[in-house]
This record gives structure tokens, C-alpha cells and sequence, in this order.
């Protein structure tokens, strides 16, 4: 098992993960991280994204090693008027 960081970005900002949590492989970080970006884009979408605009989030998961993957999940509204 190995232990992956699931660092949160929202636009520009970085919230590092201290933590991390021990997983199976690649794979079982991707459906983790994942998650945790359909959570972040739920209450984006919820409480502060923008009446007309662009919302960017992702996820950055790393190991001892380094980078592994990046999740990214873009947000936006458009105001069509009649």
C-alpha cells in the first residue's frame, strides 16, 4: 500500500494534504480523488460560483515521490438573455 496527498486547488489557490491516506495503487487515488472533486464542485456550484464566469478546481495527488495526477473539473456560467 502507499500513501498518496490529495492537495486541493481552488482557482489559485493550494490547500496541501498533511496527511494523505494508504491506498491500494493509482487507481484507488483516482476514484479518491475524484470524489473529493465532485464534493468541492457541489458546493462551488452551490455557494460561490460565479453569476457569469469561470470556476476551476482540481485535485493534485502525489506520493513520496512526487506528482502522480491531476483531477480538474471547470465551472461555468453563462447568462443567456431573452
Amino acid at each position: 500500500m502507499a500513501r498518496y496527498y490529495f492537495d486541493l486547488r481552488d482557482e489559485d489557490e493550494l490547500a496541501p494534504d498533511e496527511e494523505g491516506l494508504e491506498l491500494s495503487g493509482l487507481r484507488a487515488a483516482q476514484v479518491e480523488a475524484a470524489r473529493s472533486l465532485v464534493d468541492m464542485a457541489r458546493e462551488a456550484a452551490c455557494t460561490s460560483a460565479p453569476v457569469n464566469g469561470t470556476h476551476r478546481m482540481a485535485i493534485e495527488v502525489r506520493d513520496a515521490g512526487g506528482p502522480v495526477m491531476q483531477v480538474k473539473f471547470t465551472f461555468e456560467v453563462e447568462t443567456l438573455k431573452h
